[in-house]
Order: structure tokens, then sequence, then C-alpha cells
């Protein structure tokens, strides 16, 4: 269930604690967060580009002092939208799993700035890619990649506070991590978990999924703050894993008839989320699910399922 309105801001989540809510929550629009005590800070992502990210800066620094400096600047996964603004924040350090910082280092703001360039000329594709990503402005921004990896777990004092960063991928991307906030009950979760919309499996397996999803759970949060969406809590992280179970079971269905991944994406019907936003995901889930089927181990070629995706 969704705790707050689901209004453009921040959102007071505990003592020191705050999320950077984007709606409406589709292709881009990510959210993030900031923990502050002490004069310390941490913040959990940045933003698609160099100006929403000063954007969202101008408004935690309105409501703390403590933002005007950032000490730590945590990535959450390889995705532009969460981190392609990092060069705003002027971190001290910026932290993400080893895994994750493989992955910023393969597509960077400039390699998207040159897709973006030559996307009038792609096709179906290039209009996904320009009606999904045209707002965004990824030109002139530094990568600003982690000076600081970790594997499996990793504690930080954020003046007196304590927050443990929890590596949980490969799920949605190979290097997904949480971050838990244990004095004010909160999880930021990113792209792990995304309300009022279709998930979306870039890496897998879908058992990653769910095992992270009852992590989330099992600490017992009162704020969950997805990737994409307005803030939940247990109950919507127990709805993302029913979409799991769902998709897997009607997946593994069509794939034992015989059917193509395709196909199947489309004969699925969509029963509950036939209100969820951003429906040609389910393209990538269904592919990503019948290579676990079929023991495929070969990596997901991102561009292959975008220009499916364009097809939906």
């Amino acid at each position: 269930m969704n705790i707050f309105d689901f209004k453009k801001g921040v959102v007071k989540l505990g003592e020191g604690v705050w999320a950077y809510i984007q709606p409406d929550g589709s292709w881009g629009l990510s959210n993030a967060g900031l923990i502050v005590d002490q004069g310390k800070s941490l913040l959990v992502d940045t933003l698609y580009d160099v100006k929403l990210t000063n954007e969202m800066l101008t408004a935690m620094r309105a409501i703390t002092p403590d933002a005007e400096s950032i000490d730590f600047l945590v990535n959450s996964h390889d995705n532009g939208d969460h981190w392609f603004g990092n060069e705003a924040a002027k971190a001290g350090e910026i932290i993400s799993t080893k895994a994750c910082a493989e992955a910023m280092a393969k597509l960077t703001p400039e390699t998207m700035a040159g897709l973006m360039k030559g996307a009038a000329d792609l096709g179906e594709l290039g209009n996904f890619f320009l009606k999904r990503f045209g707002k965004y402005t990824y030109d002139n921004i530094t990568a600003a990649l982690p000076t600081k990896t970790f594997e499996g777990r990793l504690k930080l004092d954020v003046g007196s506070r304590k927050v443990e960063l929890i590596e949980v991928g490969p799920c949605h991307t190979t290097g997904d991590l949480i971050v838990h906030v244990p004095h004010a009950g909160t999880v930021f979760v990113a792209d792990v978990m995304i309300v009022g919309g279709h998930q979306i499996m870039w890496a897998g397996p879908v058992a990653n999924f769910i095992k992270a999803i009852d992590l989330i759970v099992s600490l017992e949060p009162r704020y969950i703050v997805p990737g994409h969406g307005p803030v939940t809590d247990i109950q919507g992280a127990l709805e993302i894993k029913k979409y799991w179970e769902y998709y897997a079971h009607e997946a593994r269905i069509r794939y034992d008839q015989g059917m193509e991944s395709f196909a199947a994406a489309k004969d699925i019907p969509l029963g509950p989320y036939v209100e969820y936003q951003d429906p040609e995901k389910i393209v990538v889930n269904i592919n990503a699910l019948y290579k676990e089927f079929s023991n495929d181990l070969d990596p997901v070629v991102p561009a292959e399922q975008f220009a499916i995706m364009s097809n939906w």
C-alpha cells in the first residue's frame, strides 16, 4: 500500500531520513534518499541527469543544511537513472557493489548521449528511445564512478546513525544493493521493487528477486522506498513477490507448451496487474524466465530487449 501521497519532492521518513520521489515513476523517473546526522550525510542514488539531480539537491538542502555536502553517495545499481547525476553531488566517496561498478563503467552518460543522437535513424526502436528517454539530457555529463566497492554487506556510520548496505544481486541487475536504516525503520530498495508499474529483470534469476523481497520483509521496515513509484510497506513488498510468482508460473506453462517468449508475454493475462504502467517490460521478464528454464547462461543484451519492447 502507498504510505504517502504520490507527489514530487522530499518525504520525511524518520529522524534525519528522507526520500525524494518522482512521479509517475515510469522510465527514468526514479527515487532517491538522504540520511543525515551530526553534520554527516549519505545520499542514496542520484537521478538521470545533472539538471534533475541539482533540483533534488536544492530541495534536500532547503530541508537540512547537512545536505550541503555529501559524504557518502551510494549507487544501488548500474541503471543510468540511478547514477548519471553523480557528478552533481560532489560526494566525498561513491560506494557500490563490485558488480555494479563494473557494469557502470560499460554504459556511461556519454554512451547514452550517442544512442540518443542516433535514435532518429533507428525506426521503431529509435521512436521508443525518444519517447521514453528524450526528456533527459545526457550531453556534457562527466561519469562519476564508484571510488569504493564491496561484496556482501557493508556497515557505515552516518554521524551516530548506523546504515547497512546489503548486496542482493543479481536480480534486477547484476549488482543490486539495498540500504537499511534501522533507526528509521526504512529500507531503500531501488529497482528490486517498482510500485505501481511492471517490474523488470535484466539479470535474474527470479528466485533472487523473491529471496531479496523476503529479506526486505524480514527487516520489518515501516517504510520501503522503491526505485520507482510511491513509498510503500511490507504489504507492498508481498504484492511484488506475488507478481513474480504469477509471471514465473504463467511463463512456465507456455514454455512447456513450446510457445515463443514474445508470444507468451502477449498471451499471459494481465490479471491483477492490468493497471500497472510500462507493460512492455513484461517482454524482458518473460525472456529472462525462458532463459532460466532453458539453462541459457548468456547475458541479456539490453539493445535486443529494447528492440522487442518497441514492438509491444
